[in-house]
This record gives structure tokens, sequence and C-alpha cells, in this order.
């Protein structure tokens, strides 16, 4: 397993397509999202400071989601992973593989946006949160790497590109990662608040806040990450029986 890791490490980092869109392009849109001046209503974050956390998350979530769904469904039409199913690695470990390479890879669009927030727009945390922050929204990503292996099984090559963006844009803007869901209407509000996205960045926010992360939200992680994962693990071995 710790081979397929370093390999899809390697694919991902020759690929400059995919690390300018998960660790340039969130950077650049927070520069632009952070422009205006004071806080944000409710929180006490200064709009910069409100943003950075969204575009890191963001970042985060297009390094994961974007990357393995395609890969995953290329690799299936090519035949890739039956090859590697004559080889002893168990489905679970491929799955594993994948989920914690593309991991590896979110870690760079979150600390790129911190440098970015730190040096251009004077974000100032104290040390310990700056280390919460970059663990939180690390692990938190995990669970949108396992969505992305669900959907690179559930989609063939043709049809990945626009569920994936569908889910994506969706889960993005709904969550409160674009701009803040409280302009959403009531019933769209109590939507948002169930989906991933908007704990993912609510854990964020309240490390910023020097408050414990609720427990809803991180339950909510919690818990979308097991579907998700147990999702991935059914959809190969049900891939594996067609093969």
């Amino acid at each position: 397993m710790n081979s397929l890791i370093k390999l899809e490490l390697a694919r991902a980092l020759r690929n400059r397509k995919f690390l300018f869109f998960s660790v340039i392009y969130p950077s650049v849109i927070f520069l632009l999202a952070s422009s205006q001046t004071g806080t944000v209503d409710g929180t006490g974050l200064s709009v910069a400071a409100y943003v950075m956390v969204s575009m890191a998350s963001f970042g985060a979530l297009t390094a994961v989601l974007m990357g393995n769904s395609e890969r995953i469904a290329k690799e299936r039409e090519s035949g890739w992973v039956r090859q590697l199913r004559l080889t002893t690695l168990p489905g679970r470990g491929y799955v594993l593989a994948k989920t914690a390479s593309a991991a590896v890879v979110s870690l760079p669009s979150i600390v790129v946006v911190f440098l970015v927030a730190a040096a251009v727009k004077d974000v100032r945390l104290d040390a310990w949160q700056w280390l919460a922050l970059t663990g939180a929204i690390w692990a938190g990503s995990l669970v949108f790497a396992a969505l992305g292996v669900a959907i690179g099984y559930l989609a063939s090559g043709d049809a990945v590109r626009p569920i994936t963006m569908i889910i994506y844009f969706g889960l993005s803007i709904l969550g409160g990662l674009w701009f803040p869901s409280d302009g959403f209407p009531q019933w769209l509000q109590d939507i948002a608040k169930w989906l991933p996205t908007h704990a993912y960045a609510a854990v964020g926010r309240a490390i910023e806040q020097s408050q414990a992360p609720h427990a809803q939200d991180v339950g909510n992680l919690v818990v979308f990450f097991l579907l998700f994962a147990g999702g991935a693990a059914w959809l190969y071995r049900k891939d594996t029986l067609k093969a």
C-alpha cells in the first residue's frame, strides 16, 4: 500500500493543472473575496480571517474530491484497477491508499492560503490556532477524499466529471465556503447546516474564535466519513464482482 501511495503522490505532483486548481486557485479567490474590511456579523472575525478558513477548506476539497474521482474512473476504464487486483493489495488497501494520498496532496493548498492570508492580509492568530486549524482542515479533508473514491467507482469515465462538478459546486456553495449561508432562504439554511462542508468550515471558525468545535459539527464529519468510506468500499467490491 505504501508503494501505491508514493505512486499516487508522484502522479499528482507532476500534474501542473491539478496543482494550479488545488493550490494556487484558492489563494487567488481568497485575495479577491477578502478585499472588504470590517468583521463578519455574528462571528467577530475579520472578513479576511473568515474567508481564509473558507478558502483553505475549499482548496482541500478541490484537491481530494476532483483529483480522486476522475483519476479512479479513468483507471477503471484503462484496466489499471484490474491489474492491481492481481497483486496482493487488498480492496481496503486500495481505498485507503487513494484516500491517504489525496489527503497528503491537500496539505499544500491549506498552507498556501494561510501564508497568503498572513503575509498579504495581515491575519494574525496564536501559534496553537494555526496548528489546530491546519490539523482540523487537513483531517476534515479525509471526508471528501472518501467521497471522491466513491464517485470514481460510481460513475463512468464520461460521466464522472459532470457528476463531480455538480457535487463539488453544490457542496461548496450550499456549505458556505464561497459566502456565508446566512443570506439563504430559511429552508435552504436548514438543509445547508447538515452538509459536511458547512460543518467543515464551522470547525475551523470555532478554532479562530478560540472555541471548542461544536459536537454536532464534529459528529457530522465523522458520520459522513463513515458513509462515504463505507460506500467506496462497497462500490469497490461491487466493481470487483463485475470484473
